[in-house]
């Protein structure tokens, strides 16, 4: 009997089933079974039904086992590619993540398990001369859109696929798929008038009293199809004198099918905009490389501020549009999602989907339908986007390259600027990376000759980058002004309102307090599951904690000591938002932080106030800090430019000078000349001097000498090991552990210098989260070593080969970490 082999992931987390199972794919398969396919499978001693997915499908096997057979094919097409399979594999190795974790960005949004496949007849004419194709047609005829599942076990018919398949292929079928929490598609039952009469002769049919039904029956002809429910909101009625009217058969019901949209809003037509020199200079160089299928298939189009990135790349994806390829537009935080629809929907239409995580899951799964069944040719979304499922992929564009949120926190922790190389690797498509400040890695990739450096060093509109005013807060202190705001600051606050325009205000720090302290004997209080100082929230007079979220209410007297002298400290967007209330009472202004924009749409909400120009000082946090263009915002304050520079992070003065240089970027993008007024502690550091001078190069020169010297990447892999649990003893055993293991194997390599190249085990930084005590062992290694190591870790914290003792303690790797706390 013929029949061929098929490696599977099954559906169960545990670390020992981590691998690829194969089963016997029977001949009554082989003609419907495609790689990316969930199946059923009997699995484990009872042969309990499980899913699965294909992964492989081979002829021979090496193995000499008794193999179990697959029971069911669960999909009429497979719903993860080849590339993407592939991808995931290398995914899986990268990042030393689990085949299930591995995957769970890739497949369908939500819980792949949940996705079902879906049939209805789509030409109900036909008559087929096979019998069994003839009941399926009839059962089709009678339920409408069914679950696959049901039609094969109500029919029950030998080798069902593939009288499916057939159906299908003759376009008399149509499969597809979708959440279970949607039984059926989604569906608004409509009205139009039947055919055949005269407007007039509906008339005499209604009758001259039916005085609603008449209303209706002239709204339709003068509109054609409409929902029931705009008839009803329309003209007042009721679904049952509409239904008056479909039983005298003047009019007739039917269902349609609507997709859960994800931009609600009417969006503005977009306007093409001639380049200036530079920007077509930088156009011309990408689409030279593109037209010649180049081997160079990598750019970071180095663009200051206002250069108009955005245009550039609205171009490329014309072209790339004109050669029937897909386009993938990444950001980085998702308040820059609703400009980048904007611009991008405004230009292409209907062409876009959008993929980000503040859509519910229905409306995620629809854009990722769209995507996969090829009804739009162009996605935008923040990171997860990058396994948008093209067939045909062109283009990966990735804005703000240097972004922290491009890297998962979550398993697989993956950097999204790698996993785009990979893919335009495997898809011979294109990448181009697009910053004002670039990663040091990036930017010595570009030195490197390993991407292509393209330089945009004007402002699109011609005018000059902000003036940058550095204000030193110590002397303001000096001189007996104890406010966050700098007289400078003030001055120009009020100035700016006198003529009409925006300002933007930037602090790094939400809520309305860092923490609450006692000045007596200095008791800071702490979340009592994370030891870290809680935040002030005034509008609901309780603490929070950042990490966790927990709440406590407000000390009065000191736990500690007794003392009254417990207070706030520090100050938060919050506020700043009241004290800008009081020093400017009849401004409107908007606060946009994690807290303020909870709400769906909240974004779009705050973002269309600030272009319509209802808002007068928007404040905000880092998610202000980038990409954002408002014409009419002339002035922009830095309320506190050391915030990120005191963290301990080896990263602290590179994030430092990227969040300076964009906020500074967000004046002076219309006709007027902008104002960038920074208040900082530390005047002399070289990432505020550079950021105020806006010199990348200047800042890359000091901080790669810096790097090199204390061995940091790019000059290195890092490798974090953290490894926490409830016990702290436990935990810290564990990690002495562990890290007597990997040290053994780094000696070996690097002898005398190893212990530059283990740190630890030491406490986290933040020592304790959500009740888990945290130690870290960091790695620092080389590219040629760094493979060996990913699989010493895993065999030494995945499968445990060791038998160390890790009941109740858990295990976190990560490749290249952004930050280390």
């Amino acid at each position: 009997m013929k029949h061929k082999y098929a490696r599977i992931i099954i559906d169960n987390s545990a670390s020992k089933l981590d691998k690829l199972f194969t089963y016997i794919l029977g001949e009554e398969l082989l003609e419907i079974t495609q790689v990316g396919m969930r199946v059923v499978v009997p699995f484990g001693h009872g042969n309990k039904l499980i899913k699965g997915l294909i992964i492989e499908i081979v002829d021979e096997i090496k193995e000499n086992y008794k193999f179990k057979k697959i029971i069911d094919v669960l999909d009429d097409k497979p719903i993860i590619s080849k590339n993407l399979i592939e991808l995931g594999i290398w995914i899986k190795e990268e990042y030393i993540s689990t085949y299930l974790e591995a995957f769970q960005p890739i497949l369908p949004p939500g819980d792949y398990k949940q996705v079902n496949s879906f049939i209805e007849i789509i030409s109900k004419d036909y008559k087929s001369n096979i019998i069994e194709e003839e009941k399926i047609i009839q059962y089709l005829k009678k339920y409408g859109i069914v679950l696959l599942d049901n039609l094969k076990k109500d029919l029950n018919i030998l080798n069902i696929n593939k009288h499916i398949k057939n159906l299908e292929n003759l376009n008399i079928i149509e499969t597809t798929i979708d959440i279970k929490t949607s039984i059926t598609k989604k569906k608004q039952k409509c009205a139009a008038l039947c055919e055949g009469f005269s407007l007039s002769e509906i008339e005499s049919i209604v009758g001259e009293r039916a005085f609603k039904q008449l209303e209706i029956v002239r709204l339709l002809y003068g509109n054609g199809e409409m929902t029931l429910e705009d008839i009803m909101m329309s003209l007042d009625t009721s679904l049952s004198t509409i239904k008056a009217l479909e039983a005298k058969n003047v009019i007739y019901i039917l269902e349609k099918v609507i997709n859960r949209e994800a931009v609600k809003r009417e969006i503005a037509k977009y306007k093409k905009h001639k380049l200036n020199l530079e920007q077509n200079q930088v156009f011309q160089r990408i689409m030279k490389n593109v037209n010649s299928n180049s081997v160079h298939r990598e750019f970071l189009v180095h663009g200051i501020t206002g250069s108009g990135k955005t245009e550039v790349y609205l171009q490329i994806v014309e072209q790339m549009l004109y050669k029937d390829k897909d386009t993938i537009i990444l950001v980085p935080e998702i308040s820059l999602t609703p400009q980048t629809i904007d611009r991008f929907v405004g230009r292409f239409g209907s062409n876009v989907a959008v993929l980000h995580s503040k859509l519910s899951q229905g409306e995620r799964f629809d854009e990722w339908r769209k995507i996969k069944e090829g009804k739009v040719k162009i996605v935008v979304g923040a990171r997860s986007a990058v396994f948008a499922p093209f067939k045909d992929l062109g283009l990966i564009i990735i804005d703000e390259e240097h972004e922290s949120t491009y890297k998962s926190s979550q398993n697989p922790k993956y950097q999204t600027v790698e996993v785009a190389r990979k893919r335009i690797e495997m898809e011979d498509a294109f990448l181009i990376l697009g910053t004002a400040t670039p990663s040091l890695e990036t930017y010595n990739k570009a030195l490197k000759g390993e991407v292509e450096l393209l330089e945009l060093n004007k402002r699109a509109n011609q005018l000059n980058l902000p003036e940058v005013v550095l204000i030193d807060m110590r002397e303001e202190l000096k001189d007996g002004n104890k406010s966050i705001f700098s007289q400078t600051l003030y001055e120009e606050m009020s100035n700016t309102l006198n003529k009409g325009k925006q300002i933007i205000l930037f602090l790094n720090k939400r809520g309305f307090s860092s923490f609450i302290s006692c000045r007596n004997c200095g008791y800071v209080v702490k979340c009592k599951s994370c030891e870290i100082s809680m935040t002030y929230y005034k509008h609901i007079h309780k603490l929070r904690c950042h990490y966790c979220g927990e709440t406590e209410e407000v000390p009065h007297i000191c736990p500690e000591c007794n003392s009254k002298y417990i207070k706030y400290f520090g100050v938060g967007t919050e506020q700043i938002e009241e004290m800008v209330k009081e020093a400017f009472p009849n401004a409107k202004i908007s606060r946009m932080d994690s807290d303020s924009t909870t709400k769906k749409g909240s974004y779009e909400n705050i973002l269309q106030s600030m272009k319509k120009e209802e808002t007068d000082i928007l404040i905000g946090t880092q998610m202000i800090s980038k990409g954002l263009d408002f014409e009419n915002v002339s002035l922009v304050g830095i309320i506190a430019a050391d915030t990120t520079l005191n963290l301990p992070d080896y990263r602290a003065p590179e994030k430092s000078f990227q969040l300076i240089t964009q906020v500074s970027g967000r004046s002076g993008r219309g006709k007027e000349h902008g104002k960038v007024i920074l208040q900082t502690y530390n005047p002399d550091h070289y990432s505020i001097v550079h950021a105020k001078d806006q010199d990348y190069i200047g800042f890359f020169n000091s901080e790669i000498i810096l790097r090199k010297e204390f061995l940091y990447p790019p000059f290195i892999n890092l490798m974090n090991i953290l490894i926490y649990g409830k016990n702290k003893f436990n935990v810290g055993k564990l990690s002495k552990e562990i890290y007597n293991i990997i040290g053994r194997e780094i000696y070996y390599i690097y002898e005398n210098d190893y212990k530059n190249h283990i740190i630890g085990p030491n406490p986290a930084p933040i020592e304790k989260i959500k009740d888990n005590y945290r130690y870290q062992i960091i790695l620092k290694l080389s590219d040629e070593s760094i493979g060996n190591f990913k699989k010493l870790v895993k065999r030494v914290c995945i499968y445990n080969e060791y038998n160390l003792n890790i009941k109740d303690i858990k295990i976190s790797i990560d490749i290249n970490p952004v930050n280390i706390l």
